[in-house]
């Protein structure tokens, strides 16, 4: 019975620390630039995944603070900056899905997936999606 016990608590004790990879700070990387966009704050609230933005980087010509006026949701004209982009993603074993991300520079909302990186635990895959449709990005993780 101790036994049973014992595996059972090593058991529930690695799936939430696997269940936590991926909350934390994550760096945003432009497709095209390869440069660091934004640091994005993945946290759980009521058992699911959520993510705001919390710093972006921009152009000396580009607006430090922007608005996200291309958005048709409750984010319309608000902040970009503390701006939740990701909302409602539940766990399925290691992948979090069944939520959504917005992209706020043209206020569209993609079906969302993410998951730890198999081999590095310090990058993300963030899968946004329409249908059989879909781009994957890696974040990764900021080290404090």
């Amino acid at each position: 019975m101790k036994f049973f016990f014992s595996l059972l608590l090593l058991y529930l004790t690695c799936s939430t620390v696997s269940a936590q990879d991926i909350f934390g700070r994550w760096k945003t990387i432009d497709d095209e630039t390869e440069k660091v966009k934004a640091i994005v704050n993945i946290y759980e609230k009521d058992h699911k995944a959520y993510g705001s933005i919390e710093e972006i980087f921009r152009g000396p010509t580009e607006n430090p603070d922007p608005y996200c006026t291309p958005c048709k949701d409750d984010r319309k004209d608000q902040r970009v900056i503390g701006m939740e982009i990701i909302r409602g993603l539940e766990q399925d074993e290691n992948e979090w899905e069944d939520g959504t991300i917005l992209d706020p520079e043209n206020g569209k909302v993609y079906d969302c997936k993410l998951w730890v990186d198999e081999e590095d635990a310090n990058l993300l895959n963030v899968r946004g999606y329409i249908a059989i449709f879909y781009r994957t990005q890696t974040w990764v993780r900021v080290e404090d």
